[in-house]
């Protein structure tokens, strides 16, 4: 019976630290959540006796670690319910439900996976390289905890970001509220901001371990004065986390003005369920054409339309679809998000085309939707999956080295979920990308969605010290600063235009010079800890 309630007692507080991880993201923004809900998970994993079978301490870690990324990804992508109903698209309803269930279960699954490989290898190291602690931590202990936790967590994430299925990293619970830790950020990427919270954590939790091992008397008097006590743990936690917010502000108040540009967006509101059919195609048209007209009255220099905005194979020599004589007729570039084609095979693209009609620049999505743009594993699983699946051919990805040329220079450039994956912003924004261009359809989803990927794109702007330009079909579209601050956000599910002035800027942060650096030097920190003579 001790046993049972034990296992509920641990099991509910590792998994209420990963549902309180979940309600960091937007749009509830519950960020402060993010520096003492891992807690119970390294609490957890430090507490199975590891002179018992190897084998049980290291089962017992991967269980917690998958129940706390479960519930975590789980509860962040819970929108991915909203695929559902697929019946205008002549899915039965219990099929577009399992398409649903499949794709949420899928992105929370490898989300639980990742955590309990990092809880698995965080115990494995200190089962097989080290001596079992029986006592009082010392210091050199809990630092080489801390190093392999650090180390190990951002290793695996940047693993996690080399795949398709990444969205919520530690960085992401910050945005968009905390903008002071986001510019940590800038000097190393989002693993500054991530190793900021798991040392945070790994302090506090030390902390409540190093309490429970006090109670004991015999421990306590054996204690050597240099043992630290769970308030210099405590101290030391509140310390990272001033300096934290000490260091971000700093950063968030240096700016570098840049070269204006007049930006226009058109969000048409085309819902996805007619957006193929000739009336949607009709109304895009119509919508897209007119919104361009307005923003070219006011003044704009180059005008943005979302992912899909055109969804066929749009050319701007067409002589009598309407956008591409407007863009003819008046002079004045866009970047339009339409289908195009490689090697005979559909893409997923942003065609920059200059006032004269000439195609100046293209982009092509790197990063496909699992299902909705490719069916995954197509060899041993495409007959099973294409069951399940509304698509009928797979798109062709984009090369992974790319930037989009506009006649105003090259931009950065991401189309839908790719705005999950710092490592292209970067890449681009160190070939000389000078404006986020970010293009969504973002329908069927809820507002939840939009504003996570409304902070994802916060995230971008500060890592690379750029202005984004996000255009969306129905939501949410926006203008954020080089600091991620929101200077516009539309309405969700309206047909809106918006003019604004943004900048565009050559300044190279640490982390557009010099990459993820960070990551590396963890991990070897983190490797040459276990090599060191002492007690994990």
């Amino acid at each position: 019976m001790i046993r049972i309630k034990s296992l509920i007692l641990r099991l509910g507080l590792v998994g209420l630290g990963g549902l309180g991880m979940g309600l960091t993201s937007a749009p509830v923004g519950a960020w402060p959540l993010a520096w003492v809900t891992l807690v119970p998970l390294w609490v957890a994993l430090c507490q199975p006796p590891l002179a018992a079978k190897k084998r049980r301490a290291l089962g017992l870690a991967i269980r917690d670690g998958f129940l706390w990324g479960w519930l975590y990804g789980g509860v962040t992508v819970h929108w991915l319910w909203f695929l559902h109903p697929l019946t205008w698209m002549g899915v039965p309803w219990l099929i577009s439900l399992a398409i649903a269930a499949f794709a949420w279960g899928v992105v929370a699954i490898t989300g639980g996976l990742w955590i309990g490989a990092w809880a698995g290898l965080f115990v494995a190291c200190r089962l097989w390289f080290k001596t079992p602690e029986l006592g009082l931590a010392r210091w050199g202990g809990i630092i080489q905890r801390l190093l392999l936790g650090l180390g190990l967590w951002v290793g695996l994430d940047t693993l996690m970001q080399q795949g398709i299925l990444y969205w919520p990293s530690l960085a992401f619970t910050q945005s968009p509220v905390n903008l002071a830790a986001l510019h940590l950020s800038r000097l190393s990427g989002p693993a500054t901001v991530s190793a900021a919270i798991v040392l945070a954590n790994g302090l506090l939790a030390e902390a409540w371990l190093q309490a429970q091992r006090q109670r004991s008397a015999s421990e306590r008097a054996s204690a050597p004065a240099s043992t630290p006590t769970p308030r210099t743990l405590i101290v030391a936690a509140t310390v990272v986390l001033i300096s934290v917010h000490g260091v971000g502000l700093g950063l968030l108040q240096r700016s570098t003005p840049g070269s204006p540009l007049t930006v226009g967006l058109i969000q048409a509101n085309v819902p996805t369920r007619i957006k193929l059919t000739n009336d949607g195609i009709r109304r895009a048209l119509r919508g897209y054409s007119r919104g361009y007209h307005a923003l070219v009255d006011q003044g704009a220099e180059l005008v943005v339309l979302p992912e899909g905005a055109l969804p066929f194979r749009w050319t701007p020599t067409a002589p009598r679809d309407p956008l591409a004589t407007a863009i003819r007729d008046r002079q004045v570039a866009a970047v339009v998000g339409t289908f195009a084609t490689r090697d005979e095979q559909l893409t997923q693209s942003l065609l920059a085309v200059a006032g004269s009609g000439e195609i100046v620049g293209r982009y092509d999505k790197v990063k496909l939707v699992p299902l909705g743009e490719y069916i995954p594993l197509q060899n041993s699983l495409g007959r099973i999956v294409g069951r399940l699946s509304p698509i009928q051919s797979d798109m062709l990805p984009g090369p992974r080295r790319q930037i989009l040329m506009t006649p105003f220079g090259a931009a950065i450039a991401g189309i839908c979920y790719e705005s999950g994956f710092p490592a292209a912003f970067r890449d681009q924004a160190a070939a000389g990308g000078t404006l986020i261009i970010t293009a969504s359809n973002n329908d069927p989803y809820p507002i939840t969605m939009m504003a996570q990927h409304h902070a994802q794109d916060i995230l971008r702007a500060i890592e690379t010290d750029r202005w984004a330009v996000r255009a969306t079909n129905t939501g949410y579209s926006g203008i954020v600063d080089p600091h991620g601050r929101t200077r516009w956000r539309s309405e969700a599910n309206t047909y809106t235009t918006k003019l604004a002035t943004v900048e565009q800027r050559t300044t190279q942060t640490p982390y557009v010079r010099w990459g993820d650096w960070l990551t590396p030097s963890l991990v070897v920190l983190a490797g040459a800890s276990l090599l060191v003579p002492g007690r994990p």
